[in-house]
Formats: structure tokens, sequence, C-alpha cells
């Protein structure tokens, strides 16, 4: 059953509800942390629940490209996710995970996992309910939270940046972890995108009222004073017209 969120409900400017979307390297998680700390918000990253399923998966025997298999142990996992900005963190099955599911294993197979129906569904609950219960209001970052997690979200912003960009800032963050390749990193995301914006069930999108924002040429402190300032805006508009 689809299930939105009814904004009318909620009249106070703390119980905003931010969908902040868009591919990987845009600035999408700094951004999203930094902002719903500067304004009180909590903090959803939900891109880290599809990061723990597929690692409960990879390190339980699972088949992550054997649909069905992945559709019937989907429900076992115990994800729970803190919205801390300033101190993330999500465990499965009570263990920490928050280092875990960023290794480059979990990186290939998320997308496999995430497109499978039955795995985005039971993570969609989990995050529409976390997200509608937040009484301080909550900035949700992912890949379809303004098309389909969140629709009735009072403010959706769409990050974008050239595929050059998003290599070279995802090769910083890997920089010193791993050896990097900025080439193979691009062609690495250009094909992540592919597969998220293709997959049959909530494809990566800009949604249609969205703000779209493209970091390409902007510093992280840029980025996130545009996206207070929308924030601010949608808030001071919603309560001119209370």
């Amino acid at each position: 059953m689809f299930v939105t969120v009814e904004t009318a409900a909620r009249t106070a400017p703390a119980a905003v509800i931010v969908a902040i979307d868009g591919p990987s390297g845009t600035g999408k998680s700094s951004t999203s942390k930094a902002v719903a700390a500067k304004l009180g918000l909590s903090y959803l990253d939900t891109g880290a629940q599809y990061r723990a399923i597929t690692w409960w998966m990879l390190n339980n025997g699972v088949d992550v490209n054997d649909p069905s298999a992945v559709a019937t142990a989907a429900a076992k996992p115990v994800i729970v996710s803190g919205t801390d900005p300033l101190a993330p963190a999500i465990t499965v099955d009570a263990v920490d995970v928050s280092g875990p599911i960023r290794t480059q294993e979990v990186t290939s197979a998320v997308s496999a996992v995430s497109a499978v129906p039955e795995v985005r569904t039971l993570i969609t609950d989990l995050q529409r309910v976390i997200a509608t219960s937040a009484g301080n209001g909550i900035v949700v970052e992912g890949r379809d939270i303004g098309t389909t997690v969140l629709p009735d979200a009072d403010i959706k912003i769409f990050l974008t940046a050239s595929p050059e960009a998003r290599a070279a800032r995802r090769s910083g963050e890997l920089r010193g972890k791993v050896p990097v390749d900025v080439a193979a990193t691009r062609e690495a995301l250009v094909k992540r995108d592919a597969a998220d914006a293709g997959r049959k069930t909530s494809p990566l999108a800009k949604a249609d009222d969205a703000v779209e924002v493209d970091t390409t040429d902007l510093t992280l402190d840029q980025v996130i004073e545009c996206v207070v300032t929308l924030i601010e805006g949608a808030i001071a508009r919603a309560g001119q017209q209370a």
C-alpha cells in the first residue's frame, strides 16, 4: 500500500521535512548533515540503510545477484538508524556497521540489492516511520525521497554535478583508504547512476517540484548556505500562507 505524509497536520516550522536527492559525489551527505545540524533538525542517510542490508546479505551468504534470494532474506536483518547529524549511526542486528558498509564490496553490490522491490518496500516503510516521527523536523537524503518516499515533503532539493567533479570528490573521499583511480571512479559513478535511474522500482529521479542545485563549481560551504536559504525561504512562505 502506498503511504503519503500528511503535511497539513504539521504546522510548526520545527517539524519541517526536507528531501535531498541526487547521485553520488554531489556533496549530498556532507550538505545534508551540515544543514540538519545548522537548523537543529534530525538527519537520515537512506543510502546507508541500503548499504546496511547489502552488507548483511554479503555476510550471510545471500547471492546478491539473485533477486529471489534477496527478496526472501530481506525481512531478516534488523536495521536501526541514528538521526543525530553530528554523529549518524547505523546498526544491523545491534552491530555497528557504519564503517563496514562503506567498503568497495558493498558499494559494488548495493545497486543490485536496492533494485529488488521487496527490499525497497521494507526500507521505504522504515524511512517513512523515521521521517514522520521526528518531532524536531528532519533532513532525509537519498535518491528517491522526493519522488517516492516522501512525495509531500515540505521542500525537495535535487543536487547535481558534472561526472568529472563528482569523480574528483569521491576520489578525495577514498584517498588514504584505498588506491584511487579517478577515471575508474568516474566510470563506476556513471555505471551506478545508470543502474539506479533505470531500475523499475523507485528509480533515481528529480521530483517535478524539486529545486535543482548544480554543485559543480560550488564549495561545500556555498552549497550548505544555498540549501539553508532554500529551506528558510520555504518555512517563511508556509508561515505567510498559514
